[in-house]
C-alpha cells in the first residue's frame, strides 16, 4: 500500500466515527452512547479490511477509543484481554508450542498424508480432509501453519518450486486453508471465533457451557460444509492430472522421522488429555468446578515448563522458546473482537441495531436465518471470522431477544456462516499467500467456494432448527 493510500485509509477510520455519531446520535436516531459504539465498531472494520495498520493494532482501539469516550465502564473492557477465553488459547498455544522443535507436528501431518495417491483429485481430497480433521484437534492457524510448509516441500520434491506461477499449487493450498475452515467450525478448539461466540453464549444463559453441546450441533454442517467444498474443488477442470511421487515423498519422510520419540509420546498424551478433559467436562464439572477447559489446558500446557526433555535434557519448554511460538497476535486479536463486543453491549449499540433490523419485519423464519448467516459470512470474508463473531453476535441476540425467540439456536447458525473465510489474503489465507500462493487465485476460485458454501450454511441452519427440536436448549 503506498503511503498516500494508507494516509487516507488511516483518517477514513475516524471520519467514519464522527460521522455515524453525528448521524445518528445527533439526529436522535439512536442514543448518543448507543452511536458511539456503533461508531467504534464501523472505525474497527474499516481499519481490518483496508488494514492502514496491522490487525492486531486494530484489536487495541477499543480500550483507547473507551477511555476517550467513556461508552462502558473500562473494567468491562480491560478484563476481554485477560478473560478465560484468552487463557484457553494461551494453554493451548503452551500445549503445541514444543512440537516442532521435538517433530511431533511433522509426525502427525505426515502420517495422516502418507496414503495419498499421485492424482491431483487425490491430492485434494486428502489435504482437505486432513486438514479437516486436524482442525477439530487445533486452531485451524495451527494447522495451516503445519501443513502448507510440508505441501511446499512436496510439490518442491515433484518439480515445483516457483509456488506463484505453479499451476497445480493453487488447489492444493485452497484444500489446506478451506479444509481447516470446515474443520475448525466443528469444535471450539477450532479458533477463536468458536471461543467468542461461547462467550456470548455464557454471558446470555449466565452458565458454563458444555463443548460438546457445540460438538453435537454443528456435527451435520461440518460433514455437509465438508462435503460441498469438496466436490465443487473437484468438478472445477483442472490443469494436470497428476503429480509423481508425492506419496513416496510422505513416506520416505515418515520414515525418515524414525519411531516415536519419549518428548513426542508425552506432548501428544498432554494435548490428549486436554481434548478429552474438555469434551467429559460434564462427567467432573460438579466435582471440580472450578476446572473449566481455559483452566485445564493452562495447567497441562503449564508442565511443559517442567517436564524434563528425554533428548535435550532441558525443558521441553522454556519461556524464550514460548514467547517465540505463542500467537500473540491472535491473542490480541481475539481480545480486541471481544472488546468490541462489550462496547456494542455495553453501549446500547446492538440494541439499537436490533431495533433497526426488526424493523425489516423478520419473522424468525428461514429468511431470518438468511439476513445473518450472509451477514455473518460477508464480514468473515471482509475481515476474519473472529470479528465477525464480536460483531454479528451481540447484535442477532438482541434482535431475536426483542422478537421474543429463543437466540441460541440462531447462535448456532449464525456461526455455521462466519465460520468460513475463502476469497481474502488475510487470516490463516495469509499463511498460504506468504508461502507463494497467488492471492488473485485465490479470490478466483475461492468466489464460487464462498458462495456453495454460505447456501450450505442457509440450508442446514434452517433445516436443523425445523428437525431438530432440542437444537436450542442446552
Amino acid at each position: 500500500m503506498d503511503n498516500k493510500k494508507r494516509i487516507i485509509n488511516l483518517l477514513m477510520g475516524p471520519g467514519l466515527f464522527a460521522l455515524i455519531v453525528f448521524a445518528l446520535g445527533s439526529s436522535g436516531v439512536t442514543e448518543l452512547n448507543a452511536a458511539k459504539g456503533i461508531g467504534v465498531g464501523t472505525w474497527m472494520i474499516y481499519w481490518w479490511v483496508t488494514r492502514p495498520v496491522d490487525i492486531t493494532v486494530t484489536a487495541l482501539l477499543p480500550v483507547a477509543l473507551n477511555a476517550l469516550f467513556n461508552m462502558v465502564p473500562m473494567d468491562s473492557v480491560i478484563s476481554q484481554y485477560a478473560s478465560g477465553s484468552i487463557i484457553l488459547i494461551f494453554g493451548s498455544c503452551l500445549l503445541t508450542a514444543p512440537w516442532s522443535e521435538i517433530g511431533l507436528d511433522k509426525r502427525i501431518s505426515l502420517k495422516a498424508l502418507s496414503l495419498i495417491g499421485p492424482s491431483m483429485k487425490s491430492q485434494i481430497t486428502v489435504w482437505l480432509l486432513a486438514a479437516v480433521v486436524m482442525s477439530n484437534m487445533m486452531p485451524n492457524v495451527v494447522v495451516v501453519a503445519i501443513f502448507t510448509p510440508i505441501a511446499v516441500s512436496m510439490l518442491a520434491a515433484a518439480g515445483y518450486k516457483d509456488i506463484k506461477k505453479c499451476e497445480v499449487a493453487t488447489p492444493i493450498l485452497c484444500a489446506i486453508a478451506w479444509g481447516s475452515q470446515v474443520g475448525g467450525a466443528g469444535t471450539p478448539l477450532g479458533g477463536a471465533m468458536n471461543i467468542t461466540a461461547i462467550s456470548f453464549i455464557e454471558d446470555y444463559t449466565g452458565k458454563e457451557f458444555m463443548y460438546v453441546d457445540w460438538i453435537t450441533r454443528m456435527l451435520p454442517y461440518t460433514i455437509i460444509a465438508t462435503a460441498v467444498v469438496l466436490v465443487v474443488m473437484l468438478l472445477k477442470p483442472l490443469e494436470t492430472n497428476s503429480l509423481s511421487g508425492t506419496k513416496e515423498y510422505f513416506e520416505k519422510c515418515y520414515e525418515e522421522l524414525g519411531p516415536m520419540k519419549k518428548d513426542e509420546k508425552i506432548s501428544l498424551v498432554l494435548f490428549i488429555a486436554a481434548m478429552l478433559g474438555s469434551f467429559i467436562r460434564p462427567l467432573y464439572a460438579e466435582l471440580l468446578p472450578g476446572l473449566v477447559p481455559a483452566y485445564l489446558f493452562l495447567i497441562l500446557g503449564f508442565l511443559n515448563f517442567v517436564i524434563v526433555s528425554a533428548e535435550k535434557k532441558e525443558m521441553l519448554l522454556t519461556w524464550d522458546k514460548a514467547q517465540k511460538e505463542v500467537m500473540w497476535g491472535m491473542l490480541l486479536l481475539f481480545a480486541g473482537g471481544l472488546a468490541l463486543g462489550q462496547i456494542l453491549v455495553g453501549s446500547g449499540a446492538n440494541e439499537s441495531i436490533a431495533t433497526l433490523i426488526s424493523k425489516a419485519n423478520l419473522s424468525g423464519g428461514l429468511g431470518t436465518i438468511f439476513i445473518f448467516t450472509v451477514f455473518a459470512c460477508f464480514i468473515s470474508e471482509m475481515t476474519n471470522s473472529t470479528v465477525s463473531a464480536a460483531v454479528t453476535l451481540p447484535i442477532v441476540i438482541g434482535v431475536t431477544t426483542q422478537m421474543g425467540l429463543n437466540p441460541i439456536p440462531y447462535i448456532f447458525t449464525t456461526a455455521m456462516g462466519m465460520n468460513f473465510e475463502s476469497l481474502l489474503p488475510v487470516s490463516v489465507r495469509a499463511i498460504s499467500v506468504g508461502y507463494g500462493l497467488d492471492p488473485e487465485k485465490l479470490l478466483k476460485n475461492g468466489l464460487v467456494v464462498c458462495g456453495a458454501r454460505m447456501v450450505a450454511a442457509v440450508a442446514v441452519g434452517y433445516l436443523t432448527m425445523l428437525i431438530w427440536s432440542g437444537f436450542g436448549v442446552l
